[in-house]
């Protein structure tokens, strides 16, 4: 997803598929996807999972405090951060941990 054009396709694909929040979408447009490299034998989510995740979150109100599991690269951190009070989250291997704590601003790594 490098140039402009292309995120805008993935949000109008995403739209087609159901997520509605605007604020999941713009995140979603705004967060850079292919400079979030993840190796170590993990995947990175695809964008309509983390913004239906993340939607689904959302939908009873912004949370004060969410606890993600599997940090990963960070981008479902990068996605989520600016939408709840505050995000923590644990990623078990240290490289990964590193990278994900420098794209996203998350509070605490656990």
């Amino acid at each position: 997803m490098t140039s402009a054009r292309t995120r805008e396709r993935l949000v109008a694909r995403l739209r087609e598929q159901g997520i509605t929040d605007n604020e999941v979408l713009e995140r979603i447009r705004s967060v850079p996807r292919h400079a979030l490299p993840i190796g170590h034998g993990q995947t990175i989510s695809q964008p309509y999972i983390v913004a239906r995740m993340t939607q689904s979150l959302l939908e009873a109100g912004k949370p004060r405090k969410v606890l993600e599991v599997g940090t990963g690269c960070g981008y479902q951190s990068a996605v989520l951060a600016p939408l709840v009070a505050t995000l923590y989250s644990v990623e078990r291997i240290a490289a990964l941990q590193v990278k994900a704590h420098a794209q996203a601003k998350v509070v605490a790594m656990l």
